[in-house]
């Protein structure tokens, strides 16, 4: 089974690796599908609402559809719909193109989401040890190159189809050819046979620490991601170039500390790298609300990438070990809370933003993130509670002595 695990591991990290691509396609030109469409400032909002809340329609709907279709034929037909749609958004004339595009990306989205992040736990399973990091690894460096490729467009003038049509041509093919070595857990063999307690209902009472989690990690992102760049302009005193600059940072050290994440869970535990990445994600924020100027708050920046890049792997990864025999309806339900954060975050810096200050709004997210160190615990190996008695190992103790996949 090694060579089958190894390959099913490599598919599934190109399959995150090519959505980190689209959604940074989609998000990093905004403004140019705005132009395109004629969309208004007050009705952008509304577009851009709607692709979170269908998302979390597609993850509730994984859930179901996976009792009858294994996830990885769903995110086998899943990922292409986001490749077409993406290139429907920039192909469109009409506004109502915009929304059924949108409307299909948004739903594609979270049945794609779920079902990556489900077969990432059952690998992680097989595997014996932590590997969910690296997953999203791949995902910041599709980000990255998608960003990157964004900017080509926007700095070459390019129509959207322009920018969208090469890229769909390139990654659609591969990523059906590389669907044919996803692995679910009935393709893993012996192995997967282990996890037991087949049947176990998700008692929401015990998913719902890892919901707070997920939803306040979220709320960091987003809040980077839309207002790191108006911080360190209109706060800080920052050129319109520099203040390009803390979004890739923050990008850049979000793929550096997952490619790393998964060695410090293995040798320190789930829950000290929560704990750690919250603290620091913590101080960031601080950072970034206390500082004089631009390049102190990139530091903050540069901190928070750092702190917020573990905690959505690790509280997958939570809710497969907190639900083995249930782990595919687990990680559904958790996934509708990253978008709920992302709905949630943008909104509520921008208005205690107007309303007191930005500085201050900064604190906001800080002192959320810092609640997740009240539920650092539910990463933990958790006593069996459907029957048996026996306490599940930690991903740092059941990857000693792996046999080296």
């Amino acid at each position: 089974m090694t060579h089958v695990l190894r390959r099913g591991r490599g598919s599934l990290a190109f399959s995150f690796l090519v959505q980190g691509v689209a959604f940074a396609l989609l998000v990093t030109r905004i403004p140019a599908i705005q132009d395109r469409y004629g969309v208004s400032d007050a009705l952008l909002p509304a577009f851009l609402a709607a692709v979170p809340i269908l998302a979390g329609v597609g993850s509730v709907t994984t859930e179901r559809l996976v009792k009858r279709v294994r996830p990885s034929r769903l995110l086998r037909w899943s990922q292409p719909v986001v490749l077409l749609a993406l290139l429907g958004v920039g192909a469109g004339e009409r506004m109502v193109e915009l929304g059924v595009a949108l409307a299909a990306f948004g739903l594609a989205v979270g049945v794609l989401d779920a079902s990556m992040n489900m077969l990432g736990v059952s690998l992680q399973r097989s595997y014996g040890r932590s590997i969910m990091l690296s997953f999203h690894a791949a995902y910041s460096l599709g980000g990255i190159v998608g960003a990157s490729l964004a900017w080509v467009g926007a700095h070459w003038h390019l129509a959207l189809w322009v920018s969208y049509l090469p890229v769909v041509l390139v990654l659609l093919p591969a990523v059906l050819v590389g669907s044919r070595w996803y692995v679910d857990d009935r393709d893993a063999g012996p192995v997967a046979e282990e996890k037991g307690g087949e049947g176990q209902a998700v008692a929401f009472k015990w998913l719902l620490p890892l919901c707070l989690v997920m939803t306040v990690a979220y709320i960091g992102d987003s809040t980077v991601s839309n207002w790191s760049a108006k911080y360190l302009q209109d706060v800080l005193g920052s050129s319109e170039q520099m203040a390009t600059v803390p979004y890739n940072v923050y990008m850049v050290t979000t793929l550096l500390g997952r490619a790393l994440g998964d060695l410090g869970v293995r040798r320190f535990g789930a829950v000290a790298v929560v704990r750690g990445g919250a603290l620091v994600a913590a101080g960031g924020f601080a950072v970034v609300a206390a500082a004089p100027g631009a390049w102190v708050g990139m530091l903050g920046f540069t901190l928070l990438g750092l702190g917020l890049c573990v905690l959505v792997p690790q509280t997958f990864a939570a809710a497969g070990r907190l639900f083995p025999g249930a782990s595919d309806a687990a990680v559904a339900r958790l996934n509708v809370f990253n978008y709920v954060g992302f709905l949630i975050g943008s909104p509520l810096v921008g208005a205690l933003g107007d309303l007191w200050s930005y500085r201050g709004a900064m604190l906001v997210p800080m002192v959320l993130v810092l609640v997740t160190l009240v539920y650092a615990r539910s990463f933990a190996p958790q006593p069996d509670r459907y029957g048996g008695g026996h306490e599940r190992p930690r991903t740092a103790d059941v990857g000693r002595g792996s046999n080296g996949l």
